[in-house]
């Protein structure tokens, strides 16, 4: 009786003491332990998905990684892979795996002096309490924190709240946060899509990824698989044909499919600065947004192609600048070639050393070990460049271009069948461009390129590089004139004009282009022809004030200085600026604001942000039973009369038919437009328009220097709109411009501007407001003529000339 006495004593003070014991270890490790509860309102860092205007991927924008998805959305064979690798008691214990803890020591110790790794026994709970809560520090006190906040969190959460926040949470390599994020990295799939064995290979990596890449470690990664589906088999989740089945698949990563994402690197910083701007960056990158832009990619890939084409086409015109480097072609080339860093803006063309110049081609080496030649053919344009956009004689042999160990670009040459037999020679090109078309309708950006390559510059040269508009900028002039009382038939001196500047500064003595006059002119061939001289005059009489407020109606320029040169385009503004004013004219003068966004989600499908607020009764109906089309108001504010915006239309329609872009009208498609060139052929631009579509076009160089003598908006511009609206409009019938109601057609003489009668010129039909239209036997120089003339005028004025004159 003593002896059990002093046992039973002795098991009390035991149990006192390691009751004591854990009380105190329990109150000392819960003094500074994270605040679980906050899990309950937990939402993990999930990506910004932004979408082109079809549903196609643009961009994606994370920190990590990661596709939240539901508990009850993940299919039962990823839970029951992850289970049996992870955790097979999960749903039974409290936090912590009392039995896999014993059996994990029984087998560590077991393994005592060998190089297996020590088995661990957390349970998913328990990783759950590091992942979120805690830090990787591999020490005591951090696994016993671990084991306090695991029962914690279960009395607080459900089992399938402590999973999803598992399945959601977990790096899975490859980039991939979450089983959904890694299903589409390593296997292009949808988690309802996965096989057996790829399920059962998510769940082997966990523990470390980078032990079980799929390609550097295979075999490993294949033998941690078949454990994980070993394990399946055995906790009852797939048979025993399934498991074998599973285990003779092979381990293949299939990536994601280029056509399944959009490429549009400009339009994705654009939609990136305004996120952050309007949510900021954690939103931006860790929210779950869903973006939907206005990106038509179809629209995007012409652009590219077009832009692309045109700057080419001009760095031809102006000569070979030389080889990337030079390097020894004797020995090992190609090791001397895979030293050259490719230059950015490269691809898709490839860099190439000569080996050989002989008789009517080069014979290049490959950074691949191959071999191919380069025929005179694709040569022959290579003048040798000089200084100030001069250059050399066209070359008669290859080698008066090329030398043996030149580094070049080269773009291969595919034949019918497929086969490369050849290459070209290329050049990155010096200068740079921009182009942009967007609804004039609506100023969704249906398509944007900001430069020759996004990986060579971010700069967008359509939303970030200010130039001077040049004669683009006239129509805005001739709008203010029209609301001023003036007609398209209006006649207006096209003589000197001198205009003293100020005490101490010279006279200034605009010009036209040509530096020759051509007397009275009807406004349309002002513009038409881009004479600066009529645009002066016109606007000295119009008054610079209300040009200036036109300017900022349009949006165009803003705070623009009410002095005439301005008329001329003098002024500084966007790419993006100009498109939209021009869409202004051709949607019949109503405001519209440029955009790329359209609606944005947040990651349960809550609208946060819609570009269009118009109310729609009817439009959220669940079944169609024709009943009547909801009527959506049109809520744009009108800027300029529609008679107006028609009369600047169709005068813009006659730059292309007979002016400054009639190269333009061999497509045969009712288009608009104006060119623009600035003094010394700085900057160029051609701004146009279908009555569906508008266009914009920059050309210049990023530190502004001459492009050369002759190149002007319809030779350096024009051409890469013309190419992009003939492949844009392919296959769509011809769509006359829209005329509103108020407007008047009477047929002119359009050389006089006169009724169409006797005296020679060509005829018109001229849109005129009613009651505006020339009388008949009315003089064709109209009393406009003398405001601001510095001479001439009446029935004995010189015959209207019909050469070029303004900046074009």
């Amino acid at each position: 009786m003593k002896f059990l006495g002093f046992l039973a004593a002795t098991i009390l003070f035991v149990v006192i003491i390691g009751t004591a014991g854990a009380a105190f270890v329990l109150y000392h490790y819960s003094q500074d332990l994270p605040d679980y509860e906050a899990l309950a309102d937990y939402e993990p860092p999930t990506v910004t998905r932004v979408h082109a205007g079809d549903g196609r991927l643009l961009t994606e924008y994370a920190t990590e990684r990661r596709v939240f998805v539901p508990i009850e959305a993940m299919p039962k064979r990823v839970i029951n892979a992850f289970l049996s690798a992870e955790d097979k008691n999960f749903y039974s214990h409290p936090g912590i795996d009392v039995q896999g803890i014993m059996r994990a020591v029984v087998q560590n110790v077991a393994a005592l002096g060998s190089d297996r790794r020590p088995v661990g026994a957390s349970t998913i709970t328990q990783q759950v309490a590091k992942n979120f809560l805690l830090t990787n520090e591999v020490s005591l006190d951090r696994k016993v924190k671990e084991a306090i906040l695991a029962f914690r969190i279960e009395k607080a959460f459900s089992k399938d709240r402590i999973l999803e926040l598992y399945l959601n949470e977990i790096f899975l390599g490859f980039r991939s946060y979450g089983v959904t994020a890694a299903a589409l990295n390593y296997f292009n799939k949808s988690l309802d899509e996965l096989t057996i064995a790829e399920a059962a290979y998510l769940a082997a990596l966990p523990k470390a990824p980078n032990n079980y890449h799929p390609v550097r470690q295979h075999d490993a990664a294949v033998a941690r698989r078949d454990w994980v589906i070993a394990r399946m088999q055995e906790n009852g989740v797939i048979t025993a044909a399934e498991a074998e089945q599973a285990i003779a698949e092979p381990l293949r990563i299939k990536r994601r499919d280029n056509e399944e994402f959009v490429t549009a690197d400009y339009v994705a910083e654009e939609v990136r600065r305004e996120l952050v701007q309007r949510f900021g960056e954690k939103s931006t990158y860790g929210g779950g947004l869903s973006v939907r832009t206005s990106l038509d990619p179809r629209l995007q890939r012409i652009a590219d192609s077009a832009l692309r084409d045109g700057l080419v086409a001009y760095d031809r015109r102006h000569g070979w600048r030389g080889p990337l480097a030079q390097i020894s072609a004797e020995g090992d080339w190609l090791s001397a070639l895979a030293k050259i860093a490719p230059p950015a803006g490269l691809a898709p063309w490839r860099m190439a050393v000569v080996l050989e110049v002989k008789g009517d081609e080069a014979l290049i080496g490959l950074s691949d070990g191959s071999r191919s030649t380069i025929p005179f053919s694709e040569i022959r344009w290579a003048r040798k460049w000089l200084e100030d956009q001069r250059f050399g004689n066209a070359p008669g042999k290859p080698s008066d271009v090329l030398a043996v160990g030149d580094v070049v670009p080269v773009e291969a040459k595919p034949e019918k069948d497929g086969t490369v037999k050849s290459y070209a020679l290329r050049q990155i090109p010096d200068v740079e461009g921009g182009i942009i078309a967007l609804d004039p309708h609506t100023g969704r950006v249906l398509a944007m390129t900001g430069g020759w390559s996004f990986q060579e510059s971010q700069f967008n040269r359509v939303t970030q590089a200010v130039r001077q508009p040049g004669s683009s900028f006239k129509p805005f002039v001739y709008m203010a004139a029209l609301d001023s009382g003036f007609t398209p038939a209006s006649v207006i001196l096209d003589g000197p004009i001198v205009i003293d500047q100020g005490p101490g500064l010279p006279k200034w003595k605009p010009s036209n282009y040509s530096g020759e006059f051509y007397g009275p002119s009807p406004i349309r061939v002002g513009i038409e022809k881009s004479r600066n001289l009529m645009t002066v005059r016109l606007a000295e009489m119009v008054g610079m004030p209300k040009i200036v407020e036109y300017a900022s109606r349009f949006g165009v320029i803003d705070n623009m200085q009410p002095v005439l040169s301005m008329s001329l385009g003098a002024g500084e503004t966007t790419l993006l600026k100009m498109a939209a004013g021009y869409a202004m004219i051709v949607n019949g003068g109503k405001k519209i604001e440029p955009h790329v966004i359209d609606q944005v989600q947040d990651r349960n499908g809550s609208t946060l942000y819609r570009y269009d607020q118009r109310s729609c009764e009817g439009c959220a109906m669940q079944s169609w039973a024709d009943q009547d089309v909801p009527a959506i108001p049109d809520t744009r504010e009108e800027v300029v009369s529609p008679v107006t915006a028609y009369q600047m239309t169709s005068m813009l329609q006659g730059v292309v038919q007979r002016g400054t872009a009639r190269s333009i009208a061999e497509l045969g498609r009712p288009l608009a437009g104006k060119t623009g060139t600035t003094n010394d052929s700085f900057d160029t631009w051609f701004m146009g328009f279908s009555p569906d579509l508008v266009v914009g076009v920059f050309v210049g160089f990023d530190q502004p220097r001459t492009l050369g003598a002759k190149e002007t908006g319809s030779s350096a511009a024009a051409p890469i709109f013309k190419d992009f609206m003939a492949e844009a409009l392919k296959g769509t019938p011809p769509i006359p411009f829209r005329v509103p109601s108020g407007v008047q057609f009477v047929r002119i003489n359009g050389a006089t501007g006169a009724l169409a009668g006797g005296g020679g010129g060509y005829t018109i039909l001229e849109a005129f407001r009613p009651g505006t239209e020339p009388e008949p036997n009315q003089p064709s120089i109209q009393p406009y003529l003398g405001a601001a003339s510095t001479g001439g005028g009446g029935q004995d004025a010189p015959p209207v000339a019909t050469g070029f004159g303004g900046l074009y």
